[in-house]
């Protein structure tokens, strides 16, 4: 662990993976707060960029080119820049160039939460992730499944039900910085 305590005097990013709304977003905000790092949320940055919502980019340019723009996004960040907290949208980490960038150049860090526990946020994320709009409940938890699978590959994992995102991050910075959390 004494390791990991360095890597973040050196500067090496922190990446948040999960599945959609699990918090990724709020969570990294206040880890980069507390680092006094940047926040960069890759959803946010491609929308940005691109001056047109994620749910625009996919209807009106497709899901491959999504997919493309994000993993060059998300791998450039992670061998060129340093100190920066990261938020990963829900799909990125399935892209094998992606998990690879991120394990090798960053600490990766699974937000993870129960199914019965993310069905509850359900209501207030579907309109704007297009990956659930007409979706039944049973196709949502197969993907659910599908994309823990993964995300099992991490340095870190912290698993986030009933817990407020203060402290998660507190939980997650007690982690990377060697400290046990429980």
């Amino acid at each position: 662990m004494k390791g990991n305590a360095e890597v973040l005097n050196h500067g090496k990013n922190i990446v948040l993976i999960g599945f959609m709304g699990v918090g990724k977003t709020t969570i990294g905000q206040l880890v980069a707060e507390k680092l006094d790092w940047e926040f960069i949320d890759t959803d946010q940055e491609i929308e940005r960029r691109h001056h047109m919502s994620i749910p625009a980019i996919f209807e009106q340019k497709g899901e491959a080119y999504f997919r493309k723009v994000e993993r060059e996004l998300i791998v450039d960040v992670c061998t060129k820049e340093r100190q920066k907290v990261l938020s990963l949208g829900g799909g990125a980490y399935l892209q094998e160039e992606v998990r690879n960038a991120c394990l090798s150049h960053g600490i990766v860090v699974f937000l993870d939460l129960s199914w019965e526990n993310w069905k509850k946020r359900l209501p207030s994320i579907v309109h704007d992730r297009p990956l659930l709009k007409n979706k039944t409940l049973e196709e949502i938890k197969q993907l659910f499944e599908q994309r823990k699978q993964a995300y099992s590959q991490y340095h870190y994992r912290v698993v986030t039900d009933g817990l407020d995102p203060e402290t998660v991050a507190t939980r997650m910075m007690e982690l990377i910085r060697g400290r046990n959390a429980k």
